[in-house]
């Protein structure tokens, strides 16, 4: 039998080059994203009433939420997984795509900002999943499917416009329900998704390519075109972005969609799904209510 692999979309060592320049040279501010996960991972730590024996915060991004629960004291033992040999705090090296964790091994892993650039998602949640001892508890957070749709069209826009083709220069995004199937699929007990959109406000498109830089988040695919933009094109983007994009001030908007994720390690004393029909009150009643409000769009 042939043994398949995952296309390979992304190229990890271009990122880990551009984390280690960001973070040499770090942009004021341009962390705000990773801040606000953070403040939103202590409130789904919270209500969490146990203290882990071993956790471990892993990816491009580790560190901040290892911090964070050391802070709660919701961890005996804290470890940071970085995927890079100059991350500094890290304790040890570890691949997303080939994570060194014995079976049953963790209690607790946090990945803030980091699973979408990783070539075979449904391999990693699996080996996460593998490494949790029962009732051990996975928590993430990463970029869902509408981040910088603006910045996707007017690119595309641009580019087709200029030279009569496309090539791909944002990265392929994950969608809300397509995470919850994967967490499903990995064996994951009590998966639950949820969205955070959060929309910023730019004064130029230079602007918001300087905090995607300080992001070390700048096209990181593995086809990317490797001869050099002509500028004419990020000029045409610009008026693009600006005619379509933009509020009546003049300020350009860029979308970033969070999809936060969480599941547990399957484990015989958990609270167990209700069974199809046991239902007390229909859907339709509840979003009926006067509690009931569809607005995830926070932020400028």
């Amino acid at each position: 039998m042939t043994e398949t692999t995952a296309p390979r979309l992304f190229d990890r060592a271009l990122l880990r080059r551009r984390r280690t320049r960001a973070r040499a040279a770090p942009r004021p501010g341009a962390d705000f994203l990773l801040a606000r996960v953070i403040d939103d991972l202590g409130d789904r730590l919270a209500p969490v009433l146990r203290r882990f024996a071993t956790a471990v915060d892993l990816g491009l991004a580790a560190g901040p939420a290892a911090d964070l629960v050391r802070a709660l004291d919701k961890a005996e033992r804290v470890l940071v997984a970085a995927i890079d040999p100059g991350h500094p705090g890290g304790d040890l090296i570890a691949d997303e795509e080939a994570l060194p964790f014995a079976p049953e091994s963790l209690d607790l892993v946090l990945s803030m900002l980091s699973l979408q650039f990783v070539d075979d998602l449904p391999g990693t949640l699996v080996q996460i999943r593998r490494a949790l001892r029962p009732d051990g508890l996975f928590l993430a957070s990463l970029f869902g499917g509408a981040t910088l749709f603006e910045l996707r069209d007017a690119l595309m826009s641009a580019e087709i416009e200029i030279t009569g083709g496309a090539g791909p220069r944002v990265a392929p995004f994950l969608g809300v329900r397509d995470l919850g199937g994967l967490l499903h699929r990995a064996g994951f007990a009590l998966p639950v998704t949820d969205v955070d959109r959060v929309v910023v406000r730019y004064g130029s498109l230079l602007d918001l390519f300087a905090d995607l830089r300080a992001m070390g988040a700048t096209n990181p695919l593995h086809d990317r075109a490797r001869r050099p933009t002509p500028r004419a094109l990020f000029l045409r983007a610009a008026e693009i972005y600006a005619e379509r994009h933009a509020d009546p001030d003049g300020r350009l908007r860029a979308t970033f969609e969070i999809v936060s994720a969480s599941g547990w390690a399957p484990h015989e004393g958990q609270q167990k799904p209700l069974k199809p029909g046991s239902a007390t009150a229909r859907l339709a009643d509840v979003l009926k209510s006067p509690g009931y409000a569809d607005d995830s769009t926070r932020g400028e």
